[in-house]
């Protein structure tokens, strides 16, 4: 597919349709990460899911690539090597062991992990493996202490449905959580490890989305079938996305870490309109003679011509003792302007690889002849271009920094510069809050991954499988259809994923259809959403708890306007007994108008009495002192009825 470069195809995200994204060519993935919710860690016996900002100990490590099977380098970890990185690990001794510092051997992998794999690779509708075999996929990053990851496939081939089509499941992994980054400055990245090896799996769909929206509806499904387990963890970080994009001509770029389902749209968007715009850049070269075979670039040391600069951050880097290195991208002027994503131009994408590769991390960490910004003077760009022999048509990129971090710097400027000319570059990038992204490293190969010899094969046997798939849960759109008449939001819905809650419902909406239903779901998954976003004790808020108090709601015992107050202070009192707060709040079986009485009796004495004449302001001003004391156990069309038969 040939793309029309005379005219910008974006309009806003809202403003795209179906058709301006089928004339992109835009196709997109998801690789999903959900943590599973187990008693252990995947290999070594620590305890799963304890989290804490305390450490007992730190541990200082150097990553260096190792040969693949094959003999071959990965050049993800030939690219981290260059960035010459300390890692730090601060430990915590109980969620870690000698494992996870590689001082030891792996144990067996935790059955209940792999119990849960199966289950979802089932729930998939994946071809399940005869035999798991352990594989280390390599990572130079520091986000792993080994320096690889334990992984394993599971299931391959399956599908999901989606509106009037399916959508293709390429795989199912199961392997180790990475750690969590708590610093990354300069030479130096500061990890916590409590993270650390937690079983971890990774569904990977088929690039079939053919639009930032079924991107995000699709990740919305497959959270909502693992979710239908009730197996898996929940909570900020527990489930993480990874969007695969590209667009016709352009190459699979990975979206690292995506946090939330509903910011990937504006990041497709942003990525979609990347990759337009370097295609549109490479014409441009193209056009003037600029190809990966003609293509130029040099550098030289220019920290003479600065020496007098009133440039704040090139003086403060002269104050270090640092030096100023110039590239010159022959041909390339106005180049660095053009934009790539939204208010982005390309000198961000040299800017990013200098940050994560040199390590040269100030902001600005480079100035350019294309900005439009005033930087240093014109005397100074002057004297620099001389002493590059660069002509009007080149650009000229100056970067600062110690000796060897800006020779770094300036061979990953040309780099970069040269791969402008081929288009777009295979890359894994980072994401950031205002919906565009960054680089973070070369896209991995399959260089990376190789046996583990630590670990047999584990059979997964018929038996095995059978007694997994008697118990599967019903999957999540067939509880929607049968909540149908209910009618619920859209949100609430999406909350009745978690098994025995979806499948308590479904069975009081058959055996109990005098119940307001809809009034008890809203109510309980308003609450629950509610203590999830205050971070409040959830655990309290089992299917037991709610089919108790369903079960009063039916029998009398419980009005449904009660769970709205009942749940609430479960969430706020957690050390309170359940069933102390729910018999605060049972209708009561004494007479309603004696304890009216009282009610009024005791509040009169600390307000004053009412004055007016109006008949129906008394009511209002008595509906007002008996209420509060009443709410959840009584109507109050029942007390207001009560109250115009009193003399009071």
């Amino acid at each position: 597919m040939e793309h029309d470069f005379s005219r910008n195809p974006f309009k806003k995200l809202p403003e795209m349709t179906d058709e301006d994204w089928h004339a992109l060519g835009l196709r997109t993935g998801l690789e999903i990460h959900q943590q599973l919710l187990t008693e252990r860690k995947l290999f070594c016996r620590c305890k799963a899911g304890l989290y804490s900002k305390k450490h007992d100990a730190e541990v200082l490590r150097h990553m260096r690539p190792t040969l693949s099977e094959l003999g071959e380098y990965d050049g993800t970890a030939l690219m981290e090597f260059k960035t010459k990185k300390e890692i730090v690990y601060l430990l915590n001794r109980e969620t870690v062991c000698t494992y996870e510092m590689d001082d030891a051997p792996p144990f067996e992998i935790d059955d209940q992990a792999v119990d849960i794999a199966i289950e979802v690779a089932l729930l998939l509708k994946l071809n399940l493996i005869g035999e798991l075999h352990i594989a280390r996929k390599q990572y130079l990053d520091g986000s792993i202490p080994t320096g690889f990851q334990r992984t394993t496939i599971l299931g391959i081939n399956g599908s999901i449905p989606y509106n009037d089509r399916s959508i293709g499941i390429r795989q199912l992994g199961l392997e180790e959580d990475a750690c969590r980054e708590v610093e990354n400055v300069g030479h130096r990245i500061t990890f916590r490890t409590d993270r650390l090896g937690m079983p971890l799996i990774e569904t990977v769909t088929e690039p079939e989305m053919v639009t930032p929206t079924e991107c995000m509806e699709v990740g919305e499904i497959l959270r909502a079938l693992v979710r239908a387990t009730g197996k898996v963890r929940t909570g900020i970080g527990a489930g993480r996305e990874d969007v695969n994009v590209s667009i016709a001509g352009g190459t699979r770029i990975e979206i690292k870490g995506v946090d939330s389902l509903r910011r990937i749209p504006l990041l497709v968007y942003n990525e979609a309109m990347r990759q337009w715009n370097l295609l549109r850049i490479k014409d441009i070269l193209s056009k003037r003679g600029i190809t990966p075979e003609t293509f130029h670039a040099e550098h030289r040391d220019v920290t003479g011509a600065l020496l007098k600069t009133s440039y704040i951050p090139i003086l403060h880097a002269l104050e270090k003792g640092q030096r100023m290195r110039a590239v010159k991208l022959e041909g390339f002027a106005g180049i660095l302007r053009e934009q790539t994503q939204t208010m982005t131009s390309f000198a961000r994408e040299i800017s990013d690889r200098v940050r994560i590769i040199a390590c040269l991390h100030g902001h600005p960490n480079m100035i350019h002849s294309d900005s439009l910004d005033p930087t240093i003077s014109n005397s100074q760009w002057h004297r620099i271009r001389k002493k590059l022999k660069a002509g009007p048509e080149d650009a000229v990129v100056v970067t600062w920094g110690s000796k060897d971090d800006i020779l770094t710097a300036a061979n990953e400027i040309i780099i970069r510069a040269k791969e402008a000319t081929e288009g777009v570059p295979a890359e894994t990038r980072c994401h950031h809050k205002d919906g565009t992204n960054g680089f973070e490293r070369i896209l991995p190969g399959a260089d990376r991954m190789y046996p583990d010899t630590d670990l047999p094969p584990i059979e997964i046997t018929p038996e095995r499988v059978s007694e997994i798939r008697r118990n599967l849960p019903k999957m999540p759109w067939e509880l929607s259809e049968k909540l149908v008449p209910l009618h619920l939001p859209k949100d609430v819905l999406s909350m009745l994923v978690v098994r025995k809650m979806g499948t308590l419902f479904e069975t009081l909406l058959a055996e109990s259809p005098d119940i307001d239903l809809r009034s008890l779901i809203c109510r309980v998954t308003q609450k629950l959403r509610f203590g999830q976003r205050k971070g409040l004790g959830v655990e309290r808020f089992t299917a037991e708890l709610v089919e108790m108090l369903a079960q009063k709601a039916v029998n009398g015992e419980l009005l449904l306007q009660s769970l709205t107050p009942i749940l609430e202070t479960i969430l706020q009192s957690p050390d309170t007994p359940v069933e102390t707060i729910v018999s605060k709040y049972a209708i009561r079986t004494v007479n309603l108008e004696t304890e009216l009485m009282n009610i009024i009796k005791e509040k009169r004495e600390i307000r004053k009495p009412f004055a007016s004449t109006d008949p129906e302001a008394k009511i209002r001003w008595g509906m007002g002192l008996v209420m509060p004391e009443l709410v959840g156990r009584l109507n109050a069309q029942d007390v207001e009825k009560a109250l115009r038969k009193l003399d009071w």
